[in-house]
């Protein structure tokens, strides 16, 4: 038995809504989640320092926080937007594509 651990084709891609009241959006393509650094790519091009009412999902549980835009860095011909997720430190969901 190998000390790695197996890749599940049944995990789900984390999924990354701005809630504007009650309604979740989802205008973020999540790529990466590190720590508490979100990296996504969005048709809508937020400000640098804006803060996002936010809601991740993943594998059935969900949890609710505080974004802030820290920056756009490009990607090719895309930009990416990266988030600092300020309101729940303890994240631990590390995702790559």
């Amino acid at each position: 038995m190998s000390g790695r651990l197996a890749l599940s084709s049944d995990a789900s891609s984390p999924r990354l809504l701005v809630l504007d009241g009650d309604t979740p959006l989802e205008v973020f393509d999540v790529l990466a989640i590190a720590g508490t650094v979100v990296r996504a790519r969005s048709a809508l091009l937020f400000e640098v320092g804006e803060e996002l009412i936010v809601r991740i999902e993943r594998d059935g549980s969900a949890w609710e926080g505080v974004a802030r835009v820290r920056a756009h860095l490009p990607d090719g011909a895309d930009r990416v937007t990266e988030l600092v997720i300020s309101e729940r430190p303890e994240i631990h969901l590390t995702v790559t594509e």
